[in-house]
C-alpha cells in the first residue's frame, strides 16, 4: 500500500510510530516537545513547520502537529512535507485546549512549547528561550517575544484582564480616550519590551511550558473552547508556586487570527464568554451580595463589548456587498 492509499488514521498510526522510535538525542531532561493545533491553515502551518524545520540543530525536539479536521488538506500536507513531524489527524474538531492537551499526553520530552500553527520561529528562539526557563528553577511558564508580520511588537505578555479595561480594549469609548490608563495598564504599553521580567501572563501563541507545570497544572482547562486559556493557565501556575515570565532574546513571529478570522462572529462570542468564566472563576468577590452586583458589571461590560463588535462585522458584510 502506498501513501496515497492510506485512510487518515492509518497516515496518522504510521506517522506516531515513525516518530517515536527511541532516538537518544531526544531523551534526556532538557528535550523539548512542540505541540501544534492547526484548523484549516494549511499555507500558515507549512510555513511554521519550515521554519522549525530550519532549527532543528538548535535544540534537540519533536513536534506534534494535532490536525483539527480542516477541509484544507493540512494534515495530508503534513504528512507529504514534514514526514518528521508527528501528526495526529482528528475527524472532530477538539478545540484549540484539547488539542494541546492531547499533545500533551502524546509527547515523548519534558518540556513543551504550545505554538500557534500562523507562527514563525525564529533562529535563536529556541536555545535563547529554553536557556531560560531551565536556568531558574522557579519558573514555570516563559513567553518569548512575539512580533507581528510587519515587525512591529506585539504586545504578548501583560496585566490579568479585568471589566473596566474590557471596556476601553478595541472598543469606541477606547477610541475616544485612546491615552487612558487601563488599556495601558493591561498591555503593560509603560514599558518597551527590551528586558526580561516576572508577568501576569503570557501570551498561548508561544507559550514555553516546563515539565514541573505540566505536572502539577496538567496543561489548558479544557472548560475553555479557546481564549483565556492561556490567561487561566498562567493564573494557575503564580498559584501553585510557578513564576511566569517574559524574554525577548527568543523572537518568534506570529499572525494574528489565521483560524478565528474565518468565523468572526462564533469567535467574539467564545472570547467573551471565556474572559466571563475566567472572571466569575477568579477574581469576583467572595461576599455573595457584592459577587452578584459584580458579576452583573461584568457580564453587561463584556455583553456590550461583544455586541459592538458583532455590530461592526454586520456593517462591514454590508459594506462590502453594497460597495
Amino acid at each position: 500500500m502506498n501513501d496515497s492509499e492510506m485512510n487518515d488514521s492509518e497516515m496518522s498510526d504510521s506517522k506516531m510510530n515513525d516518530s517515536k522510535i527511541k532516538n537518544p538525542e531526544f531523551m534526556g531532561e532538557n528535550r523539548l516537545t512542540i505541540t501544534i493545533c492547526s484548523w484549516n491553515t494549511i499555507d500558515e502551518l507549512r510555513i511554521c513547520l519550515d521554519s522549525l524545520e530550519k532549527v532543528r540543530d538548535e535544540w534537540p525536539f519533536e513536534v506534534i502537529v494535532v490536525e483539527n479536521n480542516s477541509a484544507d488538506g493540512s494534515g495530508q500536507m503534513v504528512h507529504q512535507e514534514f514526514p518528521w513531524v508527528i501528526l495526529l489527524q482528528q475527524f472532530i474538531n477538539l478545540g484549540f485546549c484539547k488539542g494541546h492537551n492531547l499533545a500533551l499526553k502524546e509527547r515523548s520530552n519534558p518540556h513543551a512549547l504550545l505554538l500557534n500553527s500562523d507562527t514563525i520561529v525564529h533562529p535563536g528562539a529556541l536555545s535563547a528561550s529554553m536557556n531560560a526557563l531551565l536556568s531558574n528553577p522557579k519558573m514555570g511558564i516563559l513567553g518569548p517575544k512575539l512580533l507581528n508580520p510587519d515587525n512591529s511588537l506585539q504586545f504578548s505578555c501583560r496585566r490579568f484582564p479585568n471589566p473596566v479595561a474590557a471596556l476601553f480594549r478595541n472598543t469606541f469609548i477606547g477610541k475616544i480616550f485612546p491615552k487612558n490608563p487601563f488599556t495601558k495598564d493591561y498591555l503593560m504599553q509603560d514599558w518597551d519590551h527590551s528586558s526580561a521580567r516576572e508577568v501576569d501572563w503570557v501570551s498561548g501563541a508561544a507559550l514555553f511550558l516546563k515539565k514541573e507545570a505540566i505536572d502539577v497544572l496538567g496543561g489548558f482547562d479544557e472548560s475553555y473552547y479557546m481564549f483565556c486559556e492561556d490567561v487561566d493557565l498562567c493564573w494557575r501556575a503564580w498559584h501553585n508556586g510557578f513564576t511566569v515570565e517574559y524574554h525577548p532574546n527568543g523572537v518568534i513571529t506570529h499572525a494574528i487570527g489565521s483560524s478565528t478570522s474565518k468565523v468572526p462572529n462564533r469567535m467574539i462570542a467564545r472570547f467573551h464568554k471565556s474572559m466571563f468564566m475566567f472572571y466569575q472563576r477568579y477574581q469576583a468577590p467572595k461576599t455573595p451580595v457584592l459577587r452578584q452586583l459584580a458579576l452583573g458589571f461584568a457580564a453587561t461590560a463584556l455583553a456590550s463589548r461583544a455586541g459592538i463588535f458583532l455590530i461592526k462585522n454586520r456593517i462591514d458584510i454590508l459594506r462590502r456587498k453594497f460597495s
